[in-house]
């Protein structure tokens, strides 16, 4: 599964250079000059990061082969993507990649079929996107409400209270 790391933006002086949305947790790794990033749409890359920089908070990025303010304009909007592979498992055993939580199923402690995690928000609270039937809940992603994730068996449980997983019951 491809997951985006950043998005190239305006460019940025007359060198080639662009501005990147960052969307890694550490970019000064993802983005260190010698990387070769994949990109979406594929025909704008692969491309080889040849300088780094930061400028009042702003990520700049040179790419080889990409000079001129032109050259740096035909990739504005393009995304840069990793393979999920390339990220190493987490060492905390209740952290998750929101690529790993996505397609797993969801039952209730008793064992009752839920839906399918569709999507992770991150809006103050991580919020699991739970396809159930043909609509969509939030469940609140804490402990107290999914106290438990097995992704070997591909599933989530979760311990919702009444209305939460059926907003028309009430509680």
């Amino acid at each position: 599964m491809q997951l985006v790391v950043g998005r190239i933006g305006r460019p940025h002086g007359i060198r080639g250079e662009v501005t990147v949305e960052v969307r890694t947790d550490d970019p000064d790794a993802r983005f260190a000059p010698g990387s070769t990033l994949a990109t979406d749409p594929p025909g704008a890359g692969p491309l080889l990061v040849e300088s780094m920089r930061w400028h009042k908070n702003i990520l700049l990025l040179g790419f080889d082969g990409v000079g001129g303010r032109e050259g740096a304009e035909a990739l504005r909007g393009t995304m840069l993507v990793i393979d999920s592979a390339e990220i190493p498992p987490s060492d905390d055993p209740d952290e998750f990649h929101d690529h790993q939580l996505i397609g797993l199923s969801v039952v209730t402690t008793g064992g009752e079929a839920v839906g399918e995690i569709v999507d992770v928000l991150h809006h103050g609270q991580d919020l699991l996107v739970i396809r159930r039937g043909g609509d969509e809940v939030f469940v609140p992603f804490v402990k107290a409400l999914v106290p438990e994730v097995d992704l070997a068996a591909k599933r989530v449980v979760v311990d919702a209270p009444p209305g939460l997983l059926d907003p028309e019951e009430t509680p």
